[in-house]
């Protein structure tokens, strides 16, 4: 037993000692925000701009503070946003909570996407604080994406912390890279789905959720 404890106490401190301390971390994350400016410095000048006239002087480090706070859904785990909120509780219906925005950037070519997620599950023993869905969302919508793997993604998130008897969700979606660029429809809405459980094998339950999801609709 003292030998295990040994043991134990020689491995955190090894991780200990291999953690970056603040003062690297705090480094390497000036070092990547001035490897992006220059990036996008570069980025000004192929497009024909002058990087040094007055409205663009500072415009490399906000695109790069920007970036890295649109994309900061890659420092996240979903470990991290659930934390401890995560209950006993007898409750055999569905929980849903709808109109959840979010916002996020295509992956094709890095333009925003904007809308709503409607996230539902019926516990299995187990339920999770309210606020924590809206930040499971945010978390994926927060890197590059595309909408059909980010519904998969909130949808499977859940059901890995909650087990619970069934998960849906549906995402509603306007696309810049359909409005502003190509096909240039202003008033196309993409609409994905995920179902697991009980969502996807009852009928009832599924025309439940799906009726209260498409309600908001507009």
């Amino acid at each position: 037993m003292l030998e295990a404890t040994r043991t134990r106490r020689l491995q955190l401190t090894q991780a200990l000692d291999a953690r970056p301390d603040a003062a690297e971390a705090d480094d390497a994350f000036a070092a990547g925000q001035e490897g992006y400016a220059a990036l996008v410095r570069r980025q000004l000048g192929m497009l024909g701009e002058d990087p040094e006239r007055e409205g663009l002087l500072r415009t490399p480090e906000r695109v790069a503070k920007a970036m890295r706070f649109l994309t900061a859904g890659y420092e996240m785990t979903v470990e991290d946003v659930v934390g401890s909120a995560l209950f006993e509780e007898e409750h055999e219906n569905m929980v849903m909570v709808r109109d959840i925005e979010l916002y996020s950037l295509c992956e094709h070519h890095m333009l925003p996407f904007f809308g709503k997620a409607h996230v539902a599950y019926i516990p299995n023993g187990r339920i999770v604080g309210l606020s924590k869905l809206p930040r499971v969302v945010e978390m994926f919508a927060r890197r590059l994406q595309v909408q059909e793997r980010l519904t998969e993604q909130v949808a499977k998130a859940i059901d890995d912390v909650l087990a619970p008897r069934g998960v849906g969700v549906v995402i509603e979606a306007f696309h810049m890279c359909m409005m502003m660029r190509g096909v240039e429809k202003q008033n196309s809405r993409t609409i994905t789905s995920a179902l697991r459980g009980v969502f996807r094998d009852d009928g009832k339950t599924r025309d439940e959720f799906l009726r209260l999801a498409y309600a908001s609709a507009r």
